[in-house]
């Protein structure tokens, strides 16, 4: 058999293997859909319902506004991307999702700080002194303008854009996190990471909100990779606010799953720059070095957490392997194939899918994250 024949088959089986996969992970985005669509709506008060068990019966109903954002989020996104998703009921529900939030997630209005979980009647229980649930809120008000193309989403989106950045870059008072004398000056990489993905949310298609966040998305992406740490030999969760490594449990800290993460939003923000330097860099560091660093070389799957001294991890739960890290590791995989061609990337991918599917699709259905 000739070489070039022998690659031709070579291909044509990868094509193969990447089509089973694609049709499996179709049927599982439908089942999922159709899952959420049935037992997730409160048809009494609005908003959905996110502790579900198994069967959906919910067993607790409050109400974390993330959450909220990230189902509006999810229907706008798919109602708006995929034909088969073009469904009337898709759109009515992440409608009524998102007058639940105008409503009710922000706790005293018109400031912008939003609660972190509700009552389910949309009551404020707790706020969280991060930015995480105004991120979510802003996503799913801007999904909700593209799909319906009323202003009053987008209004909402860029006024609550506005002031994350205005909490992260100036003043944080706002978010009201007292400013103690002994808390260390650091920065997790979930905040800049999770503005870079706004940035290309709301310039998505938009050249007005494109180019008044460019220069905030080059801000995020080089605080990002202030993370890169140890000479390049470990991505570390937190650091200092000038990109030093911090002493103790917090500067040790490591996250695989916001790693890789991390990695596919630079690779989102390399190609709108054009930069193929940003991306293979991302692709080593990110997603290489995270990866294997991140492995459980005996029973397979991404631990929660490590320690980068491999010293225990303070948080009791490091040891878990939760669905979401290998979520984020097959997209940035898949991501980093597409980018650029390394078959390598491909079959990282097929590992960690083969484990999620025989490993952590057994397990209840849930939205947990790490924020």
């Amino acid at each position: 058999m000739s070489g070039g024949l022998r690659v031709q088959q070579d291909m044509e089986k990868e094509w193969e293997t990447l089509r089973a996969w694609k049709e499996r992970m179709e049927q599982e985005l439908d089942r999922v859909v159709a899952f959420w669509m049935e037992h997730s709506h409160d048809q009494e008060h609005g908003g959905f319902f996110t502790c579900l068990g198994r069967d959906g019966q919910v067993y607790d109903n409050l109400k974390y506004v993330w959450l909220q954002g990230r189902q509006v989020w999810m229907y706008c996104r798919l109602y708006r991307k995929f034909q088969r998703f073009r469904r009337s009921e898709l759109l009515d529900s992440a409608k009524a999702g998102g007058e639940f939030l105008l409503r009710y997630a922000r706790v005293a209005p018109p400031d912008k700080k939003c609660a972190f979980v509700l009552t389910q009647s949309g009551l404020p229980v707790k706020v969280q002194r991060t930015i995480f649930s105004e991120c979510f809120y802003t996503m799913a008000m801007n999904e909700l303008w593209r799909v319906t193309g009323e202003e009053r989403y987008q209004n909402e989106a860029v006024e609550m854009m506005d002031q994350i950045i205005h909490w992260v870059r100036e003043d944080s008072s706002g978010l009201g996190r007292p400013q103690l004398p002994g808390t260390p000056a650091a920065e997790s990489m979930a905040v800049p990471m999770m503005l870079l993905n706004l940035v290309e949310q709301l310039g998505e298609a938009d050249e007005e909100l494109a180019g008044k966040y460019a220069e905030l998305g080059d801000w995020c992406a080089q605080r990002i990779l202030q993370h890169v740490q140890r000479d390049g030999q470990a991505v570390l969760e937190n650091v200092s606010e000038d990109g030093k490594e911090l002493s103790g449990c917090l500067g040790r800290h490591q996250n695989p799953g916001h790693a890789l993460e991390a990695g596919w939003f630079l690779l989102r923000h390399a190609l709108r720059k054009g930069n193929p330097e940003l991306r293979a860099h991302v692709i080593e560091k990110f997603l290489l070095l995270s990866f294997h660093s991140g492995w459980d070389p005996e029973h397979g799957g991404l631990f929660y957490f490590q320690d980068a001294d491999n010293l225990c991890p303070t948080q009791l739960e490091w040891d878990m392997k939760l669905w979401w890290p290998h979520s984020e590791a097959m997209i940035a995989f898949l991501m980093g194939y597409s980018d650029s061609g390394d078959p390598a990337l491909l079959h990282l991918f097929y590992q960690v899918a083969e484990y999620t599917f025989r490993q952590v699709s057994t397990a209840p259905l849930s939205l947990e994250s790490p924020w």
